[in-house]
């Protein structure tokens, strides 16, 4: 027993001699880390680290307060777009509460970056006001304390909205279209709303008068798989759960008239005229990720994979190269647009809130969200549309911002 305890004294002895070596070589590397705090992060002293805390503090309580105030909106507008509409045909309760729930990373991925501009600039906005920046520069201090915690502060905010809108949000698209579509195939009457213009990814349908699932004076254009265009007018009709897959729903018309445009000719036309007439909608006129998955509902790598995948190809369309390479970069471009936010709400605050500052960044803040907001959507619809560069169409509003908040700094620094 007494040769037990001295080997285990000898382990012990060796593996002590062990880490202290290991502590001394690893000793220089402390000190230079050390260092490199004490002169960038002034490690040790007490002030600036209250100072931080404080300010850090006051930052995220802002940022909160107005995530909520976006968040309510984002969710309002889902609730008007959405919601509504399916409530009206009596769908249950149960089923609009999941679709609410999927939709809620969207909602997160949008009002972050807003919140972080307009909760920053009322923070910095109400400091500068109460002359507490004021107090801080007259003790000795640099704006750096300030800066620190919001260049933080502002790119956790990124990194968490990041994996939000990469990540959850993909798994909410899939898993609202999945929901969304079997509420459609049980009530096929979300589809059709009295007086109103239906656009499917290959259709336009024009609905006069409806009641239930009853349509009168309806009218469809259409392309067929022969390239003419079809046009459908009927008098009335009915749509049915076809009760198939695939089929999305089955409308049953009376009093048809069909015409068939050759695109090629345009003297060619047919003309066709039927009692009863029946056509079938498919899942993919609606639902463009029912059999392919969109970029949407992939995660940046899964993306990145689909683009090189297409690059490889000996034939291949530039225009969907870049509709997803706008899908790509926009996973980038939105979350972190609350780092550039962020940089851009010091020198904002600190300019134009001496006065009133914490209303003033709110008018300032609302205005910029407004702004940007406007370009993504521009940008996007450019993008699909007139085939403006995905990438450009994406990082624009960033750069833009940046590119504003540099200068404004050159001003304030002027001052």
């Amino acid at each position: 027993m007494q040769k037990i305890y001295d080997l285990i004294d000898l382990l012990g002895s060796k593996i002590k001699k062990t880490l202290n070596l290991v502590s001394q070589k690893l000793n220089p590397i402390k000190q230079k880390i050390s260092d490199f705090e004490v002169k960038y992060f002034h490690k040790g002293d007490l002030q600036n680290r209250v100072l931080t805390k404080y300010i850090m503090k006051e930052l995220f309580l802002y940022f909160f307060v107005a995530f909520l105030f976006f968040f309510f909106i984002f969710f309002c507008n889902q609730i008007l777009l959405v919601a509504e509409s399916i409530l009206k045909k009596r769908v249950p309760l149960k089923e609009v509460v999941k679709l609410m729930w999927y939709s809620l990373p969207m909602i997160i991925a949008q009002s972050a970056p807003f919140a972080t501009l307009v909760g920053f600039l009322m923070c910095l906005g109400r400091m500068m006001s109460d002359n507490e920046i004021l107090i801080l520069r007259a003790s000795g201090q640099s704006y750096r304390i300030v800066i620190f915690p919001v260049i933080v502060l502002g790119f956790v905010i990124s990194v968490v909205s990041f994996f939000v809108n990469d990540y959850l949000l993909p798994i909410g698209n899939i898993k609202y279209n999945r929901m969304y579509l079997e509420i459609t195939r049980s009530n096929p009457g979300i589809l059709i709303e009295a007086n109103s213009i239906k656009r499917l990814n290959n259709a336009t349908i024009v609905i006069g008068d409806a009641t239930d699932n009853k349509v009168h004076d309806m009218v469809i254009f259409d392309k067929g798989s022969d390239s003419k265009q079809r046009i459908i007018v009927s008098g009335e009709g009915e749509a049915f759960n076809a009760k198939r897959d695939g089929i999305l729903l089955q409308l049953n018309m009376t009093d048809t008239v069909i015409m068939f445009l050759d695109t090629k000719k345009r003297s060619n036309l047919d003309l066709l005229n039927s009692n009863e007439t029946t056509l079938n909608i498919f899942d993919s006129a609606v639902f463009s990720g029912t059999t392919i998955t969109s970029p949407r509902e992939m995660t940046s790598f899964d993306v990145a994979r689909l683009i090189k995948n297409l690059k490889s190809r000996e034939h291949y369309s530039k225009r969907q190269l870049n509709q997803y390479r706008m899908e790509f970069h926009k996973k980038f471009s939105l979350p972190f647009a609350s780092i550039f936010f962020a940089f851009l709400a010091i020198p904002l605050a600190f300019l134009f809130g001496k006065h009133n500052g914490q209303t003033i960044g709110l008018v300032i803040g609302l205005l910029i969200c407004v702004w940007f907001w406007a370009m993504q959507i521009l940008g996007q619809i450019f993008s699909s549309r007139n085939g403006m560069n995905g990438i450009f169409a994406m990082w624009l509003p960033d750069a833009i911002v940046l590119i504003v908040a540099t200068l404004l700094y050159v001003v304030l620094k002027k001052k």
